[in-house]
């Protein structure tokens, strides 16, 4: 959840900045850096700072060898080291929904520094810092309410025990052993797409539209669509010829394009940046209304019940498709 969190942070506080310039900083600087970072790892692909090759090398470069540097090599038996492991993995109902790389490029935190001695209370001091803002927003626990959360069952959280040296395991899953720069942002994905079919729908009614659950679920199923999309028309040469047959499967299909349309564009910035498209007639518009009205605008043949229903689709055929392809090779 850090950078759905991250996404709430940082957006709205540009918000209030924008209203109130004057307003004083909230946040430390390492905080405000923290949650720029892990609202911006929401971007995947699409981070115009980093584009596809930076990803790659972020990952390649100091994501794994963060860990590899904190968890090989340390077994004082040196023929033991082989059973060493830098890559773990966590699953809800079997199905992986983040890794430990992963979520050390969602929490925002430099990699090297999540292993110094005392990264857990710095950490917390960092979140404390979200949590404060939040409460000042308004936000509050409501005692019986039901939520996503509270429907999710404990026991169906897993973490794989021993987990894997991660320069075998991304030499052989989804595009195989060429490509093991790419298998790791594919990884992030799957983990990504898992957790959103999976773990933001427990407890949800099928005829009820909750903002928040809608928001993350369309916001992440768009940036994981449109990083296959530049990974589809920017990298097609480095894929092989099965995963190209996947990345067809999830970008050709037709609620991919109904959702990746540059007309359905404005309806994906007002959910990430709170902004309302200026062509939009603010008459149109009605806060009480689930997603403020604006799905017929952007979407004319749908009303809110069946973009949901399409949102709700395609994100399971792509779950399902990344599972495929992960195993494939």
């Amino acid at each position: 959840m850090t950078p759905h969190l991250s996404l709430f942070v940082y957006e709205s506080y540009r918000k209030l900045k924008a209203i109130d310039p004057p307003l004083p900083s909230v946040f430390s600087s390492e905080a405000e850096a923290v949650v720029a970072r892990s609202r911006h790892s929401l971007k995947l692909f699409e981070d115009t700072k980093r584009g596809i090759g930076g990803q790659l090398s972020y990952f390649r470069d100091e994501v794994s060898p963060a860990h590899a540097k904190a968890f090989l090599n340390n077994t004082w038996l040196p023929v033991a080291r082989f059973l060493e492991t830098d890559l773990g993995f966590y699953s809800y109902d079997g199905k992986v929904i983040t890794t430990t790389h992963a979520a050390t490029f969602h929490l925002g935190v430099e990699p090297d520094a999540l292993f110094q001695e005392g990264a857990g209370l710095h950490l917390q001091a960092i979140f404390q810092e979200y949590g404060s803002y939040l409460a000042d927003l308004g936000a509050s626990f409501e005692p019986g309410r039901a939520t996503f959360v509270s429907s999710l069952v404990p026991q169906r959280f897993d973490e794989w025990p021993n987990g894997v040296r991660s320069a075998k395991y991304y030499g052989r899953v989804f595009n195989g052993k060429a490509t093991p720069d790419i298998n790791r942002l594919l990884t992030v994905f799957r983990g990504m797409m898992n957790f959103v079919d999976s773990v933001i729908t427990a407890g949800m009614p099928a005829d009820e539209i909750e903002y928040t659950v809608f928001k993350i679920r369309f916001l992440t199923l768009h940036q994981v669509l449109g990083s296959l999309y530049m990974l589809r028309d920017e990298r097609s040469s480095d894929l092989t010829v099965q995963s190209m047959r996947f990345v067809k499967k999830i970008t050709d299909s037709p609620e991919a394009v109904l959702i990746m349309s540059l007309a359905a564009k404005p309806f994906r910035n007002t959910l990430m940046h709170y902004n309302l498209d200026s062509r939009v007639d603010t008459a149109r518009v009605d806060v009480a209304q689930p997603l403020f009205g604006l799905v017929p605008i952007y979407f004319p043949s749908h009303d809110v019940t069946s973009l949901s229903e399409v949102v709700d689709g395609c994100i399971e055929a792509t779950a399902a498709t990344l599972e495929e392809w992960a195993t494939y090779y």
